[in-house]
């Protein structure tokens, strides 16, 4: 009997050792397994988790966290929240770039977004969503007590990369963040639409592996079997990954995997990010310093404690 798997993925060349194990088999013959694309990102893959429409999926640490414990459903159990976070992917952060339109005179730092806080993101919830709260707090343009203004930042949804893009030309919104690399073609050169004014790191391991409730019923995860040929064709598409960087080099010079970047920017990706040794399973520390990041920038309530059966450490490393 085949069993179907659908997982999600955004694409970009972070997931290059997923499609490595697609095309080359890794999978075992009993999985039948389908890579779905997710251009907007995590907030969007959260939704389909929810909706049933994907099983699996490979998205932003930050996204998954503050959409299992975010008021709106982190008294819910974690079968009704529609997915738990069962595995890890990377253990580097990720760089996002700061962005704005080209044509905004009055835009040319990060200090000058204190007077201008329409930031875009592609869904409430995603990560684009989660780090403009983080810059927010870095910056101190948050309310901090009681007794202080305060200077909240206006989120304003516009929906995938382009739609990003296209929001700063049109002065829709301010600014956006969104990954360096993906991000570098349209900010790069005098011509470019967008110019970047700063840049953030992510301060945890940036990417993590969330499973829905449905498809993998939360108290036998540890023990599912196909969990477990998913994780076992997941690391070897890291090992190959990690055995053969030139691959990927080519591969994102080819644009095959969904996402394209010059020989230049692909190298100097891969000098900085690490695959985790072994995807199953998710780390309480990282997690822990997750939420009390997020809890500092506002993004969940300050009362907030990680919990048994409240679906981030679906499965424990």
């Amino acid at each position: 009997m085949v069993t179907q798997v659908r997982i999600g993925y955004v694409p970009e060349h972070y997931l290059l050792p997923l499609h490595l194990a697609a095309q080359n088999a890794l999978f075992p013959p009993s999985l039948e397994v389908t890579l779905v694309p997710f251009p907007a990102g995590t907030g969007h893959m959260i939704l389909s988790l929810r909706a049933k429409e994907i099983d699996l999926a490979i998205g932003l640490t930050e996204g998954w966290i503050a959409g299992l414990l975010n008021d709106s459903v982190k008294t819910q159990s974690v079968e009704d929240k529609g997915y738990s976070i069962v595995g890890s992917w990377v253990s580097t952060p990720l760089r996002w770039a700061i962005v704005t339109g080209r044509n905004r005179d009055d835009i040319r730092s990060v200090a000058d977004l204190k007077q201008h806080r329409k930031v875009g993101v592609s869904r409430l919830g995603s990560g684009s969503h989660v780090m403009a709260f983080v810059l927010a707090q870095q910056e101190g343009w948050l309310k901090q007590s009681s007794d202080t203004k305060s200077e909240d930042l206006a989120i304003v949804p516009l929906g995938p990369f382009k739609d990003l893009r296209d929001g700063m030309t049109s002065s829709t919104a301010d600014f956006f963040m969104w990954e360096h690399f993906t991000t570098k073609p349209y900010f790069h050169g005098a011509d470019s639409p967008l110019k970047k004014i700063g840049e953030i790191y992510t301060p945890w391991p940036s990417w993590h592996i969330a499973a829905s409730s449905s498809t993998f019923p939360p108290s036998g995860h540890s023990s599912n079997e196909t969990l477990g040929q998913i994780f076992e064709a997941l690391d070897k598409g890291i090992a190959m990954f990690n055995g053969s960087p030139d691959q990927a080099v080519r591969m994102l010079g080819t644009g095959e995997a969904g996402c394209h970047y010059s020989e230049d920017d692909a190298r100097e990706w891969l000098k900085d990010v690490k695959f985790v040794d072994g995807t199953k399973g998710v780390d309480k520390k990282v997690a822990s310093s997750v939420v009390d990041v997020l809890k500092g920038a506002n993004v969940i309530g300050q009362a907030v404690t990680l919990v048994d059966g409240d679906g981030v450490v679906g499965i424990s490393r």
